[in-house]
């Protein structure tokens, strides 16, 4: 299959090649939950859409956003939902999936929440290989439990790595500890 990306997306080669792990391990994970086609389809368009604009330039990714404040790094995905949206896209779970997976968000779905363990999961990062396989191996049985254990990962690593904590990502660890 062919990946599908939007005609305004700006994405590297390198880039596609990650969407498109991320789009299949959250299908594979949608055949082993035995999902409905609506979530499925749900889950495979939100991994798809994701980092549509992540190789964008940030001063396009503000204007789309109207964001002054936040880092460059957090804008692709709500640039993407907002272009999505006015695209006509009118499922708030693949969009607030979009807008928030580099953060999270506290009332996400399932949606959401698998999309922001399959960007984290997929088996091309090149860190903590085997943890992240165990991991992802799980997520059909233990969704809830990966899911927590993905959300404490990632913030350990932005501890680690120097950065702060988006006050979205402390809200939605805090809802689910």
């Amino acid at each position: 299959m062919t990946l599908q990306l939007p005609v305004w997306a700006v994405v590297t080669p390198k880039r596609r090649e990650h969407i498109a792990r991320v789009v299949h391990v959250l299908e594979q994970w949608s055949v082993a939950m035995e999902l409905d086609i609506d979530e499925a389809l749900a889950w495979r368009d939100a991994g798809r859409w994701h980092d549509a604009l992540r190789d964008e330039g940030e001063y396009a990714l503000r204007m789309i956003t109207g964001e002054l404040d936040r880092p460059v790094g957090m804008l692709h995905g709500p640039a993407a939902a907002s272009r999505l949206a006015i695209e006509g896209e009118s499922r708030h779970p693949v969009l607030e999936a979009i807008r928030w997976h580099t953060v999270g968000c506290a009332a996400w779905q399932r949606t959401g929440r698998a999309l922001y363990m399959a960007d984290f999961l997929e088996p091309g990062r090149p860190f903590l290989q085997t943890e992240r396989a165990l991991l992802a191996a799980r997520v059909p049985t233990a969704f809830d439990a990966v899911f927590r254990d993905v959300v404490r990962l990632r913030i350990e690593w932005a501890l680690r790595s120097g950065k702060g904590l988006a006050h979205e990502t402390v809200r939605l660890w805090n809802d689910i500890r």
